[in-house]
């Protein structure tokens, strides 16, 4: 079989995000819209792998890579100024949208 022709689930959802900046932030939007912060944090991880990897991200973000990898651990509790520090690093930013109206008009 050639490798080439196989690859995870990961790691084409990685090739795409790299390909597709945008379709990296509207999964982390998606994210936050539910609220789930460790999927949030499991998002991240996978986002650095595609933006230079956690080391990368880390220095662009002026942050200690040990650090930043406890910071996205299952356990991790990042600081705002670090989740800020990280999306700038991956060239992206936390924003803030009016909840659209679900009501039906009468």
């Amino acid at each position: 079989m050639n490798s080439k022709l196989t690859r995870s689930h990961e790691d084409a959802t990685i090739e795409r995000f790299q390909k597709d900046p945008d379709l990296a932030a509207e999964y982390l939007d998606a994210i936050l819209k539910d609220g789930d912060e460790g999927e949030l944090l499991q998002a991240l991880q996978r986002m650095s792998k595609a933006f230079g990897g956690v080391g990368e991200i880390a220095d662009r973000a002026e942050l200690n890579a040990k650090s930043l990898y406890r910071s996205l651990s299952a356990q991790g509790n990042p600081e705002m100024k670090t989740l800020v520090a990280i999306l700038k690093a991956m060239g992206m930013r936390l924003s803030v949208k009016p909840i659209e109206d679900t009501r039906i008009s009468a």
